[in-house]
């Protein structure tokens, strides 16, 4: 197995290494298998390649809550549903020219426990092997929801997890337990939101001040270096997204894939969102750096 892991991740640096030779920049065809959050962590991502001077095309293969289960259900169906890819397939997108690295993910809800990856993983692997043979094919690890979520992922079936930190905890084994059956690497995004949440200056804290009973519009809680949607008014209705990246974590997410993919360093990165602010940027490239690929 050792022996596999460091072909594998040879075959993975010459792939990713993007060298400039002749003036010429190596293209890269990225497929990603997912779902939201798959789209969050990598908005901004064509946006970073561009700006370090690589040619990046991606695939997407992505459907809202969508697991792994789901989508080998989908691939294995010579049924109409099987085109539920804006009225295409998975194996058709996925047979298209030649991608380098395609990478695929759990539904964020299931992701705490690794019974839910089996044997769906492996057979989107084999089937992804079978089309693609050169492809490196990697794990993107999701993330845990807001410290404040009403609920967490499940970690044991029908259990789930009492707190942030144990949707974590259970979320990042699962992924490490499937990507070393696979002998495949992780993308590491679900580390880079925790490594945010335990900094004791950066972390989010709920707003103790504010009055959930009786929210008034079109006030909003405090809520300071979150990497989650969190409140916002809607309809004159408060919402709760506890779940999906905002700005901050989509741009968290997407320094991450970039630095995994070119092995750019993050920290040379001009691009920052309007919205995310200069200190907040620069928080966010170092946890981006630090986290272990």
């Amino acid at each position: 197995m050792m022996l596999s892991r460091c072909r594998a991740l040879l075959l993975f640096v010459c792939v990713c290494l993007l060298s400039t030779a002749h003036g010429q920049t190596k293209k890269l065809r990225l497929f990603i298998i997912g779902n939201s959050f798959s789209g969050n962590a990598a908005t901004y991502l064509p946006v970073l390649a561009e700006e370090g001077g690589y040619e990046l095309e991606i695939g997407r293969a992505e459907l809202g809550g969508c697991s792994l289960e789901r989508h080998w259900r989908l691939a294995d169906t010579t049924e109409e549903a099987s085109r539920a890819y804006k009225g295409r397939s998975l194996k058709e997108m996925l047979a298209e020219g030649k991608w380098d690295v395609v990478t695929m993910q759990q539904y964020s809800l299931l992701s705490g426990d690794p019974d839910t990856y089996r044997p769906y993983a492996k057979k989107l692997y084999d089937l992804i092997k079978s089309l693609q043979p050169d492809a490196t094919i990697v794990l993107h690890q999701t993330w845990a929801y807001r410290t404040d979520a009403k609920g967490f992922g499940k970690i044991n079936r029908k259990e789930r997890a009492a707190h942030a930190q144990e949707m974590y905890n259970h979320s990042r084994a699962a992924y490490h337990t499937i990507a070393n059956e696979l002998e495949v690497r992780v993308i590491p995004v679900g580390d880079a939101f925790w490594m945010m949440n335990g900094d004791p200056v950066w972390a989010y804290k709920k707003d103790s001040a504010y009055n959930f009973d009786n929210p008034v519009a079109p006030a909003l809680p405090e809520q300071k270096n979150s990497l989650h949607v969190g409140y916002r008014w809607a309809n004159g209705t408060l919402r709760f997204d506890a779940n999906h990246a905002n700005t901050a974590g989509c741009y968290l997410g997407s320094l991450v894939w970039y630095r995994f993919l070119f092995q750019a360093p993050v920290k040379d990165v001009k691009f920052r969102p309007e919205q995310i602010t200069e200190e907040m940027g620069e928080q966010l490239k170092r946890v981006a750096a630090a986290v272990s690929l």
